[in-house]
């Protein structure tokens, strides 16, 4: 298959090779900052989005916000100007969930399909191909991508409609921001009162308590590495779609609210660069007491 990529980073980048080396011809845009070996391998470098979009198929987006979606899809020789019915574009960003249908709107209306397919799994799951991928769009053009979902990770759902995948992002965000504040506040209590938190998480990790966040994020915690793997910065721009979609629907997420406080207060510390496991530092400097020294 033709396949267009945009958005070459930390996700990007491992699953644009992953497809490559799925046998896919890709076409990446060349005016920006290429992995060399994205460029070596690529079929074709392209000067402008529209002309990634008039020799692809399908075009994928991997970029960091809602805005910048909307610039690749529809700035001057973007990629909307390059499309032609049949052809599909699949946002696998983590973006609003209300701007994805306008999008999806206006791409329909060129007689094209429109997937929005955020993941979850980071950097170590895209290398892996192992990523979380969750759907929203029509099934046909689904079951017409799902092989090179396929090529980049293994629970693939497809959720509903435009827009559910992103809603889908969004929760998961919710779940992973609050796990990784309850296990600070665990552990930290567990320190504060003597006990050996690394016992603690031991003990924890063979009961009801035991998370996927408890295993990563509270090693992290202990072991003090917040070198960014998921980066505070990136977490509020999650929270924050939570929050604006939640005043949309009339709805209160209070702890949700109460986190992304937190990830502020990270950020004030000079972490937006941390990994979200640093939002423990935040309870840290609250209690004047750490979980762990070094």
């Amino acid at each position: 298959m033709k396949i267009g990529f945009v958005g070459l980073g930390i996700m990007g980048h491992p699953m644009a090779l992953n497809l490559i080396k799925g046998g896919h011809e890709l076409y990446v845009f060349g005016k920006r900052r290429l992995p060399e070996d994205v460029r070596a391998a690529a079929a074709g470098v392209c000067d402008t989005l529209a002309e990634i979009a008039a020799r692809a198929e399908v075009v994928i987006l991997m970029v960091p916000d809602t805005p910048d979606v909307e610039s690749v899809l529809f700035g001057p020789a973007g990629i909307a100007e390059g499309l032609s019915p049949g052809k599909t574009v699949v946002d696998m960003s983590s973006i609003s969930p209300i701007a994805t249908k306008q999008f999806a709107a206006e791409i329909n209306k060129k007689g094209c399909d429109y997937l929005d397919a955020p993941v979850s799994g980071g950097e170590v799951g895209a290398r892996a191909a192992s990523l979380t991928i969750m759907v929203g769009g029509p099934e046909a053009a689904f079951a017409r991508v799902k092989p090179l979902f396929e090529l980049m990770g293994q629970n693939i759902t497809l959720v509903g409609g435009n827009g559910d995948g992103q809603t889908t992002k969004v929760a998961n965000q919710i779940i992973v921001a609050l796990t990784i504040e309850a296990v600070g506040e665990a552990l930290l209590f567990a320190a504060r009162a003597g006990a050996d938190p690394a016992k603690v998480r031991q003990a924890l990790m063979g009961g009801f308590a035991s998370s996927r966040i408890l295993e990563v994020h509270g090693e992290r915690m202990i072991k003090r590495t917040f070198d960014p793997g998921f980066r505070i910065e990136l977490h509020q721009k999650d929270l924050n779609l939570a929050l604006q979609g939640a005043r949309a629907l009339n709805l209160s997420l209070p702890n949700t609210a109460t986190t992304q406080e937190l990830f502020n207060a990270a950020a004030a510390l000079g972490g937006r660069g941390w990994d979200h496991s640093g939002l423990v530092r935040v309870l840290e400097h609250l209690a004047g007491h750490p979980v762990a020294r070094g």
